[in-house]
C-alpha cells in the first residue's frame, strides 16, 4: 500500500480506517516502473505519481504524464483518440485518481486488442 507516498507493507491481516483525507493505492493498483511497459501503462505510471507522489514532485509528474498522455493521443486510431482524449482532460492534480480508473479500463483493452487502440 501507499499513502500519502509512504510505502506499507503489511505482515499480517490488517483492519486500517481513515479517518481523513488521503491519497492512497494498494495491491494491483500500484504500478512499478519497469512494468509500464506498454502505452496505457505507462501513462498509468504517469498518472499515478501525480496521485500518490511527494507533493513537492506532482507538478513535474503532471507535466510528464501529460507529455505521455498527448503523444500516445496523436498516435491513437479512432477507438483508441477517443479514449486518450478523455485521459488527458483527467489528467489534473484534482482528478488523477479518475484518470487512474479509465487508465486501467485502457490497458484492460490494450491487452485484449491485437493492435491496442
Amino acid at each position: 500500500m501507499i499513502l500519502n507516498g509512504a510505502v506499507i507493507r503489511f505482515k499480517t491481516r490488517t483492519k486500517l480506517e481513515l479517518n481523513n483525507h488521503a491519497r492512497f493505492l494498494f495491491g494491483k493498483q500500484v504500478m512499478r516502473l519497469e512494468d509500464a511497459t506498454s502505452p496505457a501503462r505507462q501513462a498509468y505510471y504517469a498518472l499515478q505519481q501525480v496521485y500518490i507522489g511527494p507533493e513537492e514532485e506532482r507538478a513535474a509528474a503532471l507535466d510528464e504524464a501529460r507529455e505521455v498522455i498527448g503523444g500516445y493521443l496523436a498516435a491513437a486510431g479512432p477507438k483508441g483518440k477517443a479514449d486518450w482524449a478523455a485521459l488527458q482532460r483527467l489528467a489534473t492534480e484534482e482528478t488523477a485518481l479518475e484518470a487512474l480508473k479509465l487508465a486501467r479500463r485502457i490497458i484492460r483493452d490494450e491487452e485484449t486488442s491485437p493492435r491496442g487502440n
